[in-house]
């Protein structure tokens, strides 16, 4: 099992090096990573929904243009890596840290990321539909040109937030999953202004 997985990992390198000409994308579904050392794995532009990489240091890995729905990042430290373009609906952040990630163009489609401290990262020109932040902390983080829907922010803590002119505000749930309290359009751009600069 393990040798066939590197000779995928091998494969989709070959894939990637060639821009499809060689070698075979990598496909994969409901594999645990943490079975595998990926710290020098190309796993870019690949399908690899429902897998698990719960617990684990991510750092420098590349994962944009890819297909991550319903991955469990859940407890994990991801620093300096890259979801450019990809598609993390349903995936879960849960407790984790991440630090300089970039998840611009992304679709986070009912993503979570309760409980998460998350610093330095970019969620410009995203895909925020129901995407849990509730009790998460958010620093310096770039939200330009994203489209906000029913993103829960119950309890969160907010700073240094770059972009919410640029944001699309459509609605945001500033109380619990249980009992909402749904704000729309400016009035939730106003209190996101507003609850980042409390700290100030």
């Amino acid at each position: 099992m393990r040798n066939d997985m590197y000779n995928r990992f091998e494969l989709h390198t070959k894939w990637v090096d060639t821009s499809g000409q060689e070698g075979e994308q990598l496909r994969l579904q409901d594999v645990d990573f943490r079975e595998f050392d990926i710290s020098n794995i190309y796993l870019e532009q690949s399908f690899i929904a429902s897998c698990t990489f719960e617990g684990l240091s991510l750092n420098n890995i590349d994962f944009h243009a890819s297909v991550l729905s319903s991955s469990l990042y859940k407890n994990s430290n991801l620093i300096h890596c890259d979801f450019y373009k990809s598609d993390l609906s349903y995936a879960e952040f849960s407790n984790s840290n991440l630090d300089t990630v970039r998840f611009s163009r992304g679709d986070l489609w009912e993503t979570l990321f309760n409980n998460a401290t998350i610093k330095n990262c970019n969620f410009s020109t995203c895909n925020l539909s129901l995407t849990d932040f509730s009790y998460a902390s958010l620093t310096d983080v770039d939200i330009s040109e994203a489209r906000l829907e029913g993103v829960l922010f119950y309890g969160v803590t907010l700073r240094n937030i770059k972009g919410i002119e640029e944001a699309n505000f459509h609605s945001i749930n500033i109380g619990s999953a249980d009992k909402p309290q749904i704000l729309k359009g400016q009035e939730a751009r106003d209190w996101l202004r507003m609850k980042a600069e409390e700290r100030k």
